[in-house]
């Protein structure tokens, strides 16, 4: 009970409030860490889960692949070689066939534009109309076609289809073929221009009309 005493006894007191004044500052200041370090992990655990998704993804594509190749019948080497040549041959007829129809279609139109526009409209000698212009070197292309198109004949009539030599044909008309659809795509965008100024004059418009009908 001597003043020295409570002394010593009012500073442990004190001293014992103090390190729990420090212990719960102390909290304060480590839980916001903790926390934060915990919602890093949650986002670290869901990107290493997104990454996982598509490392899972990629590995079921590559799976699938194979079952993809595999789930196709398989057929003797030798089998499959003769069906793929049989087929490329099937299409290659085919192919030619079309070819040469086309051009009879095709110098069929020309043939009905030379009779029924070119030739009716030369023969009325229209002052303001220019036939050769409007048509350039059509006439020329009519007998190109005419040669590429027998040329063509010779080369698929009577032949079997593996000795038919295509290429041949358009080796040996290259040059002419492009000496006359440059002359004929050289001139169309005169020839359109002009066709459309013949077509905003009434009397010209008519005679193209007269064609048009003819054609018809």
């Amino acid at each position: 009970d001597c003043p020295g005493e409570e002394g010593t006894g009012g500073r442990k007191r004190n001293l014992s409030l103090l390190r729990n004044k420090l212990y719960l500052g102390q909290r304060r200041r480590t839980a916001p860490v903790v926390e934060s370090t915990a919602t890093a992990g949650d986002h670290g655990n869901l990107r290493r889960s997104q990454s996982d998704r598509t490392e899972y993804s990629q590995k079921l594509q590559e799976k699938m692949a194979p079952q993809a190749v595999s789930s196709t019948p398989s057929t003797p080497p030798q089998e499959d070689e003769e069906e793929v040549s049989r087929r490329m041959m099937a299409r290659r007829v085919k192919i030619i066939a079309e070819l040469v129809q086309t051009e009879k279609d095709y110098i069929g139109d020309l043939d009905l534009c030379i009779k029924e526009v070119i030739q009716p409209l030369r023969n009325k000698q229209i002052a303001r109309f220019d036939v050769d212009g409007l048509f350039s070197n059509i006439e020329l292309v009519h007998q190109l076609s005419a040669k590429l198109l027998s040329l063509l004949e010779e080369a698929t009539t009577d032949v079997e289809p593996p000795m038919q030599i295509i290429g041949e044909v358009f080796l040996q008309i290259k040059g002419p073929l492009e000496d006359t659809y440059k002359i004929y795509c050289y001139h169309h965008d005169d020839a359109h221009t002009m066709l459309e100024y013949y077509e905003k004059d009434e009397e010209l418009k008519q005679h193209l009309r007269d064609c048009v009908q003819s054609l018809k």
